[in-house]
């Protein structure tokens, strides 16, 4: 079993959704302790080393690392996935990952 931790600002990001998706996105997290490797899909390109997972109506999707050694689960970001848009969670995580702001984060 993995531990799950999320960072402050996938904290933001749950906190922010209405309760009812909140709920959704939260159970599906919860569900990464088990084989989270198997769950979701790996991203390419900048993103390389983190997961996707659909969630809440297939909309929503939670980004998030698995970090074998210390057995646990990163939850780095989660949002909708809206192609083109400049709220797009793999738009907002690229910029993240492009400016340095996620380097303290390991991506085996």
């Amino acid at each position: 079993m993995y531990r799950i931790r999320i960072t402050p600002m996938a904290k933001r990001q749950l906190k922010a959704l209405d309760s009812r998706t909140r709920v959704q996105v939260a159970a599906k997290i919860d569900l990464l302790c088990d084989e989270p490797e198997k769950r979701g899909k790996a991203l390419q390109g900048s993103l390389a080393g983190f997961r996707s997972i659909r969630t809440a109506g297939q909309r929503y999707r939670i980004i998030y690392l698995v970090e074998k050694q210390e057995v646990v689960v990163l939850v780095v970001g989660i949002g909708i996935r809206k192609s083109g848009d400049r709220k797009d969670i793999y738009s907002l995580m690229k910029k993240l990952v492009n400016s340095g702001l996620l380097e303290g984060i390991e991506t085996e």
